[in-house]
């Protein structure tokens, strides 16, 4: 069955998901600009000696990493053609100083406690090749397995090179011409030019390049000769995604398809049942079988277990099958959630070497169709495998959760960002299931946040998507993945939920507001969300407020004053 990409472009979050013979393989989400790839403009803040790095400042909120190992050439290992003269090696304090201004690319977005990780060696990706300015070293992808194929793509490599250039095949390249290649080039220089011509003019810190959104990038990285059809649910996105295949394989344009069906596009393809369960430790297997998945700040754990699979020739076919099945899930998990680092797996214990042999090549064939680089070892005496696959950023669980409150951080739960996106998911299907012209939201304060956006811009793109009115209104005792959608008569919710009027004076506690910078900051009137003009002296406090502009899901105010107590 062909491989189909199903591109699902929400109001604060995009997704995409590669299904491959009717099950979905990859699962990759952006609800921001990525970071991973751009270009920065830095300024080296404070030299480290002792771990041979630097902090830089790059503008973000944390101090990237840049290690002296990452400003130095080294050879790639996932492209073993890549030759490299490596200089004697060098002290952090003799290549760069405090202060100083440096071009770097972040290879590892932060994560956690820990800032970005930068280089100074410059990648840019294109469809077919990945040019590197100021390098000389030209490398075949080595997925790329026909020993002709590579020298022919190395001679073309050789001839169009640029002088101080040097870049990677990749494996998309593979029976492509020289005029395919040439096109890739011209399109990459063209980048490279526009970049210097920024970080000439460009203060540090400062973004000189941003690397493109996630529907750009599956374009360019997934949407190859055996991709079917590449579905997309929005009219906008669709449009920039013809021009983008116009310019990077034209022959593939009429593969895309405008999806404007209302079920939801994740829904209509099964995906959204498939998606609940990537925060789910336990995998359940066809056989029967389980592994449970844990995540630690150093490592990932991954267990087999036979669970309900009892088998019916021997123990040690029921073993061998159990960890057969579970070698293909792994591979599969691990692409789908992004877990990256150490992962350990703890198979089920074989007696047999034949059977172990068996299980570590059923483990490396599942992952060659993973395009992110990993390295396995041999089953140890314990029965575990160690395995390393490369990391770039957050995992999908990590993107989604938040340390739970209510257990003091020994759970998660769905961060207020993501029960938003799930709530506007409900919203929207909602509207396509009935025909009532408004509906009232009841969420968690910090969810109703999210939903409402400042100035209310993001709860009225959604009343104009779906072409209702939306009222929102918080419960401070729900807990935060709990909402309710109510469907109704537009006046009668009008005439229920929005009782106020211009001038009234009402009471409500200022809080902070994310989305809004102070001297503003919102306060609460009976699940009321207000945006006061002056709020920011207030915060934490109950005030006295006037209100002068009167919408669905939000007021504009100013805070008269605290509320005396009584006496």
């Amino acid at each position: 069955m062909a491989k189909e990409i199903i591109v699902n472009a929400g109001i604060h979050e995009t997704r995409v998901a590669l299904i491959d013979s009717g099950k979905i393989v990859e699962y990759q989400m952006e609800r921001e600009s990525k970071v991973t790839g751009s270009i920065y403009k830095c300024k080296v803040s404070n030299i480290l000696p002792g771990m041979d790095a630097a902090f830089v400042d790059i503008g973000l909120e944390k101090n990237a990493f840049l290690y002296a190992g990452d400003v130095l050439p080294e050879t790639d290992e996932e492209y073993p053609d890549a030759k490299h003269e490596t200089p004697k090696y060098l002290h952090i304090k003799d290549l760069i100083k405090p202060n100083q201004e440096v071009l770097v690319q972040v290879v590892k977005a932060p994560r956690g406690t820990k800032g970005a990780r930068v280089s100074t060696r410059i990648s840019l990706p294109g469809r077919y090749l990945v040019l590197m300015p100021e390098a000389d070293n030209i490398g075949i992808s080595r997925k790329i397995d026909d020993r002709q194929e590579r020298d022919r793509l190395k001679k073309l490599s050789e001839k169009m090179r640029p002088a101080n250039f040097g870049f990677i095949v990749r494996t998309e390249a593979e029976g492509k011409t020289e005029k395919d290649l040439s096109n890739d080039l011209e399109f990459l220089m063209r980048i490279w030019e526009q970049i210097q011509a920024r970080a000439k003019v460009t203060p540090a810190p400062g973004l000189i390049h941003q690397d493109m959104s996630i529907i750009y990038r599956t374009i360019r990285d997934a949407f190859s000769s055996d991709v079917h059809k590449m579905f997309i649910d929005s009219q906008k996105d669709f449009v920039k995604a013809q021009d983008l295949v116009q310019l990077l394989s034209p022959k593939q344009k009429n593969r895309l398809v405008l999806y404007d069906n209302p079920t939801p596009i994740f829904e209509h393809f099964s995906i959204e049942n498939e998606i609940e369960r990537l925060l789910k430790r336990k995998v359940w297997l066809r056989s029967g079988g389980h592994i449970t998945i844990d995540h630690t700040e150093a490592l990932t754990t991954i267990d087999v277990n036979t669970g309900k699979f009892i088998g019916s020739v021997s123990l040690s076919d029921t073993i061998l099958k159990t960890n057969l099945e579970a070698a293909a899930e792994i591979a599969r998990q691990l692409r789908l959630r992004d877990i990256g680092g150490i992962i350990i797996i703890d198979f089920i214990d074989m007696e047999n070497s034949k059977d172990k042999t068996y299980v570590i090549s059923a483990l490396e064939k599942a992952l060659k169709h993973d395009r992110t680089r990993t390295k396995i070892s041999n089953i140890s005496p314990l029965g575990l495998v160690e395995m390393t696959r490369k990391r770039t950023g957050e995992t999908i669980s990590e993107i989604v959760s938040q340390p739970c409150p209510y257990c003091q951080g020994h759970g998660l739960i769905l961060s207020p960002e993501s029960v938003s996106i799930l709530v506007e998911r409900d919203i929207r299907k909602t509207a396509s299931e009935v025909d009532e012209e408004a509906m009232l939201v009841t969420v968690h304060p910090e969810v109703a946040e999210y939903l409402i956006g400042a100035n209310g811009e993001l709860v009225e793109e959604i009343e104009r998507r779906i072409n209702r009115a939306i009222y929102i209104r918080s419960d401070v005792h729900s807990h935060i993945e709990a909402y309710n959608i109510e469907p109704g008569d537009l006046q009668e919710i009008e005439k229920q939920m929005l009782p106020y009027r211009k001038s009234q004076v009402v009471e409500g506690e200022v809080i902070r507001n994310p989305f809004i910078s102070l001297p503003r900051a919102s306060a609460w009137t009976n699940g009321y969300m207000v945006d006061l003009i002056n709020g920011g002296k207030f915060i934490g406090q109950q005030v006295k407020i006037k209100l002068h502009k009167i919408n669905r899901s939000y007021a504009e105010g100013e805070a008269l004053g605290p509320v005396k107590a009584c006496k």
